[in-house]
């Protein structure tokens, strides 16, 4: 059986508003016509959709602070992502809580972040585990030795962006010492504009929502495309690290890069079609 894969970076509690009639303005009131609950955060997403893809999981990240810790660990729970490496919030720390507004198939989120994205990464043996998905820039920024110690275990490694509003003095040497970096197209603008160029990266995969995905090497002149289906979406949460997942099941087995491109816009396709970053998971098991 292969080694474990490690999904780090801050879990949160997602509270999506659904079907939205419009964002909210100031001095004005949305009514929402449906609420529910669900664990966020890029590392839970992409890990739970690894772990739907056959993996082995585990879930390496601070928890929300109560009572939002409760509905986060029955959804690790729920979709076989292993908490063993998790910790609970410390005293005095906010609930890490995010807001999703799902209107017109596009969503916004307010977000509270607070404590540590992670534990002590000396508090686990990487040595037991083969890969180390990073759900956003942030946390690498926040604990650099995540790779050191990824790498000392020679474990390949790969990142999601997520939006910053800015960014650290050395951020383009932490993405160039990556195995795969998975922005979207708002993300790698914005890197670009701080002169971070898109091949950073050995290998960098660009997302684009409805028009697919493209993927480039950093030794590479090219890129390759690869368009996706049009679907009705729901809700766009998560559905970036739902593809980061299918095509890294691809890739970590060595499948052709196209083909991971293919697999990972598939289950982004899916993952719009459903409320809450990783419900989309259900209804595929119960097709």
């Amino acid at each position: 059986m292969k080694a474990p894969i490690l999904s780090a970076g801050r879990l949160y509690c997602d509270l999506v508003f659904a079907n939205t009639p419009r964002l909210p303005t100031f001095g004005t009131e949305v009514f929402a016509p449906g609420l529910s609950l669900h664990a966020g955060g890029g590392a839970f997403i992409t890990g739970a959709t690894l772990s739907a893809l056959g993996h082995s999981v585990w879930q390496f990240s601070t928890l929300p602070a109560r009572p939002f810790d409760s509905v986060a660990l029955a959804d690790l729970a729920a979709h076989g992502v292993v908490a063993t490496a998790t910790a609970a919030a410390g005293e005095n720390v906010d609930p890490q809580v995010t807001v999703a507004i799902a209107h017109a198939g596009d969503r916004a989120f307010l977000t509270r972040a607070d404590g540590p994205a992670i534990p002590d990464p000396a508090s686990l043996d990487f040595a037991k585990f083969a890969h180390l998905h990073i759900g956003e820039l942030s946390t690498l920024e926040e604990m650099p030795e995540l790779l050191e110690r990824a790498r000392a275990a020679n474990m390949t490694v790969s990142l999601d962006c997520g939006w910053q509003d800015s960014y650290a003095p050395n951020v383009g040497q932490l993405i160039a010492a990556i195995d795969v970096f998975l922005p979207n197209e708002s993300e790698v603008a914005a890197l670009s504009a701080i002169g971070i160029p898109e091949n950073c990266a050995p290998l960098t995969v660009i997302k684009g929502g409805k028009t697919g995905a493209r993927a480039r090497t950093r030794t590479s002149d090219t890129w390759t495309y690869k368009s996706t289906t049009q679907v009705e979406v729901l809700d766009a949460t998560g559905a970036g690290d739902a593809f980061n997942a299918g095509f890294l099941s691809c890739w970590l087995n060595k499948i052709p890069l196209e083909q991971c491109l293919t697999k990972g816009n598939e289950h982004g396709t899916a993952a719009v079609q459903a409320f809450g970053g990783a419900s989309y998971l259900t209804q595929m098991e119960t097709a």
